[in-house]
């Protein structure tokens, strides 16, 4: 699907939902998996890749980079053998902060890269220091110029790293980076996040040596080549976590097939506290709220496993409909909470202490209002916003929706929501 920058969502609130409906492949597992391939010269085949504007975003680049891609359905066949300029193209690469997962692979196969700083959702400074002192251990060259940043790797060394912050990206990076480094790598404070064991699965069925993935030590042990696989990524957790915390706000009974419980414990645990009743078999999790919600005291947001940052801004949402106070608390990003004032306007009380504190009074309603999209999560909140308020509610910018949701119109709509693009 060709997503437009100037599609809006309507939305006729009120409605529950109810219905059968499977979650999409993981976003954030997919994108660092594509920047991967490039690790190879043979093909590689990902399997149910999400119609998304950053996937289609990030074969773009890859084609941009001299990449053949086919597209089979919803799978995608990446050949890398023939490429040639290691040069990003700046205006794909300021779309979306996923463009930084490129560094990795292709210093491990092309040893030297510029890169421009990349860009994504404005929800917080989210520097690349990280990345950098990283490679710097590991022996590459690192110069700043201006906007451009130079990696030279031709002296790189294995080593161990320990990262300040366990970051997704950066260990993500230097495990991309390490698979080929000879030697033995170690990452301390490595991120534990499903997306990042989901990437050293990729890897290791790709013919690398990586160990204690899942766990805050990982370690790489450098191998000479990797092979063309095929691959299907995990489901996306967050996706999960939206379909769940729309049936807590809009009531009502659905089934979620193709989830995975322990990506989403934390959300599972508040929401039963809350009042929903939640039922889970294999891969199958049905939710249902027929009666009103409690409020809980506070949410906070952690790296894997506590809850995560992404899901933050849809549980300030049904905060804004449960009797009670709440107090969000954001520990990973400072601007995370760009969607109160819109909020605001559909009559939400809420209250900021400070870029990391949120109060939150519930209100019997919201009301419907003409709103817009600030960044991928808090655009997703404020169409949950749009399904529990009073009225027609019109979303714009949904484009930054789009980059992260497989449609999420249609999911919705296939429920029993009113709501539908233009």
């Amino acid at each position: 699907m060709s997503y437009r920058k100037k599609d809006k969502f309507i939305i006729n609130g009120g409605n529950k939902l109810y219905g059968t409906i499977k979650v999409q492949t993981s976003k954030n597992a997919t994108l660092p998996i594509m920047s991967a391939s490039l690790l190879t010269t043979e093909s590689v085949k990902i399997n149910s890749c999400p119609d998304i504007l950053d996937v289609q975003n990030m074969i773009k680049i890859l084609k941009k980079l001299g990449a053949k891609v086919e597209r089979i359905g919803d799978d995608y066949v990446i050949n890398n053998s023939q490429i040639d300029d290691i040069c990003l193209d700046y205006n794909l690469c300021k779309t979306m902060r996923s463009s930084i997962f490129l560094l990795g692979s292709i210093l491990a196969r092309f040893k030297t890269m510029s890169l421009t700083m990349p860009g994504g959702c404005k929800i917080g400074e989210r520097p690349i220091d990280i990345h950098i002192d990283a490679f710097k251990r590991l022996g590459v060259k690192v110069v700043e110029l201006d906007d451009f940043i130079f990696f030279n790797a031709e002296h790189a060394k294995a080593n161990k790293i320990k990262l300040k912050i366990p970051s997704v990206g950066a260990t993500e990076n230097i495990v991309q980076f390490a698979s080929t480094l000879k030697g033995k790598t170690t990452i301390y404070n490595a991120a534990r996040e499903p997306e990042v064991v989901d990437l050293c699965n990729f890897l290791i069925k790709m013919g690398a040596n990586i160990k204690g993935a899942g766990t805050n030590k990982i370690t790489i042990f450098g191998v000479d080549r990797l092979k063309g696989v095929e691959y299907r990524p995990i489901p996306d957790r967050i996706v999960l976590g939206t379909l769940l915390i729309a049936t807590a706000i809009c009531g009502g009974v659905i089934q979620i097939n193709n989830a995975i419980l322990n990506q989403n414990e934390k959300l599972i645990d508040i929401l039963l506290r809350m009042g929903c009743q939640i039922n889970i078999k294999n891969d199958i999790i049905t939710i249902s709220r027929e009666t009103p919600l409690k409020s809980i005291k506070s949410v906070s947001t952690g790296y894997f496993p506590d809850f995560p940052t992404d899901l933050q801004s849809l549980m300030l949402t049904l905060s804004c409909i449960v009797k009670g106070k709440t107090q969000i608390n954001e520990k990973i990003f400072e601007n995370r909470f760009l969607i109160v004032d819109e909020l605001k306007k559909m009559g939400a009380k809420i209250q900021i202490i400070d870029n990391h504190t949120a109060i939150v009074e519930g209100v019997h309603k919201l009301s419907a209002n003409k709103i817009k999209a600030l960044d991928l999560r808090g655009g997703a909140s404020l169409v949950l916003a749009g399904l529990a308020a009073e009225g027609r509610t019109i979303i714009e910018n949904v484009h930054f929706i789009d980059r992260g949701y497989c449609h999420l119109e249609s999911m919705l709509a296939s429920l029993g929501a009113d709501i539908k693009r233009i």
